[in-house]
């Protein structure tokens, strides 16, 4: 296994609407376990393929409390999502140290396949549901912080770009 780049925002290569995974191999395999190592050492509890520049539909998310239940979900399909909606803090490994509220569906079920290739569907709620949508947004190209005014946002973009500038110094 390996520690994989994490994406920063403003990366233009996060805006990557992320194709379907053709085969569910041990290349494949080798990504997840990969891209789980790079989210548990960050101590997030979601990360898309996008985020680590793998343009592939696939998610990993581990919302335990002991952070020993992986999910993993490829080629994901959002087919039913509630009305009610949730307003929340929402952080993203791509973006460090910014959180802001935002508004989700409380209750969504998904079509996904596992590392294995099974079929599975997920509905979910509370904490999964957010992540699941917050991941499936990356592999549609969109980070979190698209949801904010354009002022917050401008100011996310500075942050984040001075943040990356003194980090190379």
């Amino acid at each position: 296994m390996a520690l994989l780049d994490i994406l920063c925002y403003p990366d233009p290569r996060l805006h990557t609407v992320a194709q379907p995974v053709q085969a569910i191999d041990d290349g494949l395999r080798s990504i997840v376990a990969d891209m789980l190592e790079t989210m548990y050492k960050s101590n997030g509890i979601g990360l898309a393929a996008t985020q680590v520049n793998v343009h592939q539909r696939l998610i990993v998310i581990d919302v335990s409390e002991e952070l020993n239940q992986p999910l993993v979900l490829i080629n994901p399909e959002l087919v039913w999502q509630s009305e009610d909606r949730v307003k929340g803090e929402e952080g993203c490994l791509s973006v460090p140290g910014i959180y802001d509220g935002i508004e989700r569906a409380r209750t969504v079920r998904v079509l996904a396949h596992d590392e294995h290739g099974q079929s599975r569907t997920i509905e979910a709620q509370g904490l999964l549901s957010v992540c699941i949508q917050h991941e499936m947004d990356h592999l549609m190209g969109k980070v979190f912080v698209e949801y904010l005014s354009p002022l917050k946002q401008g100011r996310i973009k500075t942050k984040m770009i001075k943040s990356q500038r003194a980090q190379q110094r």
